[in-house]
């Protein structure tokens, strides 16, 4: 029987390029081809066969091997570069970066730490500025929207008031390096907002909101947070410019004074391919 052609734009398992053939019965691969083609030059990286500084195979080869257009090769290799695993380099193309530059490129959040009271407190520096020094990078953020709006179901039950109650949100998104890496939304109280006007403005200020809260008499004592990963909507995957089929991290924080009060719930949307979380705690009784 013949076997038929196959058509444009599907992966072809070639010998010559180190894959076997798919056998009968075989599990169809529905992955998109441009992150197969990502995975498989991920791959190569992660084994050696691509060290640091190897130059990566060129549009057209790449097109060539998977039978395809250069639209899927381009966007792997744009997912690799946004993920920091390789770079442009001026008469080389397309290279692999060493891994320590690759790790350098991710924020990392380090527990509950970050949230010392010496970083910001007393007109000291913002979280975000010190977590980013701290790792020898940049950070920033763009605003967008002040607004009073009515709370939303989970941010009411954080705040422990009755949804659609009106409360204050920050909108803003976060810059890391040279890339958008986070949403962040910081929901308070409208006494809360009253009581620190500066939550209301554009620029709160050295030391950021928690700075201002203390300031207004709302003594900053615990912070709870909850993590979870999903697939981005279409408005976040655009906001934050993320590569291919990546994940986000999504985080609740709730931030309560010495009286248990709740004054701040932040909801995050984090670029799931920049973000580490790192936690080192004492071991409870």
């Amino acid at each position: 029987m013949r076997t038929p052609a196959p058509r444009k734009g599907l992966c072809i398992h070639n010998a010559s390029f180190g894959y076997a053939p798919r056998m009968a019965g075989d599990f169809t691969d529905a992955r998109p081809l441009q992150v197969r083609i990502a995975d498989d030059l991920r791959q190569r990286i992660a084994s050696g066969e691509l060290p640091p500084g190897a130059r990566l195979p060129r549009l057209a080869d790449l097109a060539e091997q998977w039978k395809c257009s250069l639209a899927a090769p381009r966007g792997a290799l744009e997912s690799l570069r946004q993920q920091g695993l390789v770079t442009s380099r001026r008469g080389l193309g397309t290279v692999v970066r060493e891994p320590a530059e690759a790790m350098r490129q991710r924020a990392r959040r380090h527990g509950i730490d970050r949230y010392a009271r010496h970083i910001w407190a007393g007109q000291q520096t913002s979280i975000l500025d010190a977590e980013a020094a701290n790792q020898g990078m940049t950070a920033g953020q763009k605003i967008r929207e002040l607004a009073e709006v009515p709370a939303p179901a989970m941010v009411a039950e954080l705040l422990e008031i009755t949804a659609e109650t009106p409360v204050w949100v920050r909108r803003r998104t976060t810059l890391w390096g040279q890339r958008w890496y986070q949403l962040a939304d910081s929901y308070y109280p409208l006494d809360v907002a009253e009581a620190a006007p500066a939550i209301r403005q554009e620029n709160t200020g050295p030391g950021g909101g928690f700075a201002r809260l203390e300031e207004a008499g709302f003594h900053l004592a615990e912070i709870g947070e909850s993590v979870a990963t999903r697939m981005p909507t279409g408005p976040e995957a655009q906001m934050l410019e993320l590569p291919g089929v990546t994940p986000v991290a999504e985080l609740l924080r709730t931030t309560y004074t010495d009286t248990g009060r709740p004054v701040e719930v932040m909801h995050a949307v984090i670029a799931g391919d920049l973000m580490v979380f790192t936690y080192r705690a004492p071991i409870p009784d």
